[in-house]
């Protein structure tokens, strides 16, 4: 398997990409083609628990990593110890047609544990496959779940160090302790003076700096990334789309070669992206082959992506940013969709290097009116504000007693917008990307109303939640309570290079 950029150039080995993280064009590495897997190949993962279907899946695109190196990598990546569900990323039937991926079971709450977990293994393998002796210094842009995740995943991890630089007001409470009270003597925690966007920009430039990378060099470090525009962070979320097709077939809900809709919360592109990889087949390049009718974007208040999908195929980033209760999608720059306009303009990567340029000068670009129908007829998209998301947070609960997080109820409340509007009964698979713990102020607000979190901090609307649900708060959130501050660094949109350096203990 090679892998090429999406602005025309490079040829590399998937441990390459996984090493390098970024194409040296700036572009992001994607497949030269996508293993194909057949129904009786996908009737075969419902025997395997998550673990072999991981194995089987990722063996297609990582096939300079050999089977037992990929198996180890593997069983420690989500061995039990680190999920509080034995099935690691559950599919829970919430009614007869409508089903919830839990992706919250890891050691941070979040789906990015799905990736995050595996990727420092996939790493050192890489480092070891070109001869890199160098320490491997992870760079990553967080809007909140991100960070922790990779932090978690990299921590005290030989050979490499972890730096995470994230929006300082936004990001969640719990989110920010998760982060500042990281151990590990290879992690940094930087807080930026700025948006998510200003955040993931800024180390776009970095890795695309050459003063940069040799002041990296000359302290003995390489750079890599741990955000989403690594493909070794995109195509373990591969599986689990798989996984939960599998599990429908368990559950009876769905007969082999049945098509199912999937309707993700997104920002950054990076998790409906994944799906889409899995999709039955597409031009030019065929896709894998999971029979999957819509892909339903689901955004908050910061919603280009939807007007993307929905109007005239203008991306245009030119607007007012909100900061929401789903701050994980609070991002006006979705890096990861540039990898799905490299497949909508047939693989030309000269068109997608126009694009972005455009995009960084004028801000916009536009695909024009055929390749926003064949977009759509893939995608569909819808966005809920605030309230929408309390809303469904306050209806879902009562109705069938199921708590979600904001980013699960933004993607609940956008498939019914979509069921509504479209009619499409198709059985559907709600992806959900974060512990509502994560977020405990805002669905308590929704469950029982401003009242409720009267005076209270993030710790006690835990407490009154577990009262009020019966769930559980999870001993991650518990231990938070008792751990110390360990990261107070922060710095200005234009000190991000300094910053890192300093981290690095240098000036």
């Amino acid at each position: 398997m090679s892998f090429i950029s999406t602005r025309g150039g490079a040829c590399v080995t998937a441990s390459q990409a996984i090493l390098r993280g970024l194409a040296p064009d700036g572009g992001l590495y994607v497949p030269a083609v996508f293993p194909q897997m057949t129904l009786a190949d996908i009737a075969a993962l419902t025997k395997l628990d998550y673990r072999a279907r991981a194995l089987t899946i990722l063996r297609g695109y990582l096939d300079d990593f050999n089977a037992q190196e990929l198996a180890d990598a593997i069983a420690s990546a989500y061995e039990a110890a680190k999920f509080d569900d034995a099935a690691i990323a559950p599919t829970k039937k919430l009614d007869s047609n409508t089903h919830v991926l839990e992706l919250f079971h890891g050691p941070t709450l979040a789906f990015k544990d799905m990736a995050l977990q595996l990727l420092p293994h996939l790493t050192t393998l890489s480092a070891k496959k070109n001869g890199e002796n160098r320490e491997v210094a992870i760079l990553v842009a967080t809007s909140g779940d991100t960070g922790k995740a990779a932090l978690e995943g990299f921590k005290d991890v030989p050979g490499t160090s972890c730096t995470v630089f994230y929006p300082t007001d936004g990001v969640s409470d719990v989110q920010k302790l998760q982060m500042t009270t990281t151990g590990g003597e290879n992690t940094h925690v930087i807080a930026l003076n700025g948006n998510f966007d200003d955040a993931q920009s800024g180390v776009k430039a970095l890795f695309s700096s050459a003063d940069f990378h040799q002041q990296v060099n000359a302290r003995g470090k390489v750079l890599s990334s741990a955000n989403s525009i690594n493909f070794g962070r995109l195509v373990p979320q591969i599986v689990y789309y798989f996984s939960a097709y599998a599990d429908l077939l368990n559950a009876g809900a769905i007969a082999l070669g049945d098509e199912v809709n999937f309707v993700v919360p997104t920002g950054n592109f990076g998790n409906i992206l994944a799906g889409y990889y899995a999709r039955s087949m597409g031009l030019p390049v065929m896709r894998m082959g999971l029979p999957v009718n819509r892909f339903i974007c689901a955004s908050n208040s910061n919603n280009v992506l939807t007007d993307f999908f929905k109007k005239d195929g203008e991306y245009n980033r030119n607007r007012d940013f909100y900061t929401t209760t789903s701050p994980s999608m609070d991002i006006l720059i979705s890096s990861n969709l540039e990898r799905l306009l490299f497949e909508c303009a047939d693989r030309d990567g000269a068109l997608i290097a126009r694009w972005m340029q455009q995009l960084r000068t004028s801000q916009s670009y536009a695909v024009g009116q055929q390749r926003q129908e064949w977009l759509l007829s893939v995608f569909a998209a819808g966005y809920a504000d605030d309230r929408d998301c309390a809303e469904e947070i306050a209806r879902v609960f009562e109705q069938h007693h199921y708590l979600m997080d904001t980013h699960t109820a933004v993607a609940s409340r956008v498939l019914r917008q979509y069921r509504e509007t479209s009619g499409d009964l198709t059985p559907t698979v709600i992806v959900s990307t974060a512990s509502p713990y994560k977020f405990a102020a805002d669905v308590l607000t929704a469950v029982a109303g401003k009242n409720a979190v009267a005076g209270l901090d993030a710790f006690a609307c835990s407490d009154e939640l577990e009262a009020r649900s019966g769930m559980p708060v999870p001993q991650q959130v518990k231990a938070l309570r008792s751990l110390p501050i360990r990261h107070t660094a922060h710095c200005e949109k234009g000190g991000m290079a300094q910053a890192v350096l300093d981290a690095f203990g240098g000036k």
